[in-house]
């Protein structure tokens, strides 16, 4: 078996965060923009994420572009079903948040104890993929109502928000160069922690000028990070990982 999924490049977190913030964008646009609300949303994300990780899992190689598609895919339903959760349902950003990260860690401890590892290079069955994209969406979810906790309740403001985000994924780094901490929990870390930052700056550009934001249309916002991302994966080398072994 093959795996399937990106060696973890500064290419590649410039586009997972590029990514998320355009399921930010995209999400609010169908739930929002188009008055679908956010249950109807959150049942079409949902149906094309496991269309997406389907594809994924029965691929042969690595195909850089349905990869990025899955990460879209999960952001977007990340997107709306936190918004369901945590606005819909009344669970709160808080609580919504505190929920969320039980689940990621759940998913994670079930996925260590099934397969042993949970780094990329392990990621080479249909049974680690599905494990890798279900921790995958409850990170996406989380990122959600972790960045509108930020930046509504405890009041920092989208700008702040990125802001603090942007500090965290950078002690991150700092980690990486300068200590021996795990790489598979960095990688999770930053993983986790760029979706906030995502949603955030996504909120920035299409919530109201009163309430912070630019008030730019969903629509064109989500159109310009789509053209960022393709251009991006074009251009930048595009490899697997190394299996594990």
């Amino acid at each position: 078996m093959l795996v399937k999924v990106p060696a973890v490049t500064l290419g590649f977190w410039i586009i997972k965060i590029l990514a998320t913030t355009l399921g930010e964008t995209g999400g609010d646009a169908v739930s929002m923009s188009m008055n679908l609300g956010y249950l109807v949303s959150t049942g079409i994300f949902m149906v094309l994420f496991v269309a997406a990780v389907f594809a994924q899992i029965k691929a042969k190689r690595f195909h850089p572009l349905l990869y990025w598609a899955t990460i879209i895919a999960s952001t977007t339903v990340g997107t709306t079903l936190a918004d369901f959760a945590t606005r819909s349902l009344g669970i709160g950003y808080a609580d919504g948040s505190v929920l969320l990260l039980a689940l990621l860690l759940l998913s994670v401890f079930i996925w260590y104890k099934a397969l042993g590892r949970i780094d990329v290079a392990s990621i080479s069955t249909p049974r680690a993929e599905s494990h890798y994209w279900l921790t995958i969406m409850f990170s996406q979810t989380l990122g959600t109502a972790l960045g509108d906790w930020s930046a509504d309740t405890a009041g920092l403001g989208y700008l702040g928000a990125a802001a603090i985000f942007s500090a965290l994924l950078l002690v991150i780094v700092a980690i990486y160069f300068f200590t021996t901490v795990s790489r598979t929990a960095l990688f999770w870390s930053a993983f986790v922690l760029t979706r906030p930052l995502g949603a955030v700056v996504g909120d920035f550009l299409d919530k109201p000028v009163a309430s912070g934001g630019l008030e730019l249309s969903r629509y064109i916002a989500t159109g310009v990070l789509l053209a960022a991302i393709v251009v991006l994966i074009l251009i930048l080398p595009q490899r697997p990982a190394e299996q594990a072994h």
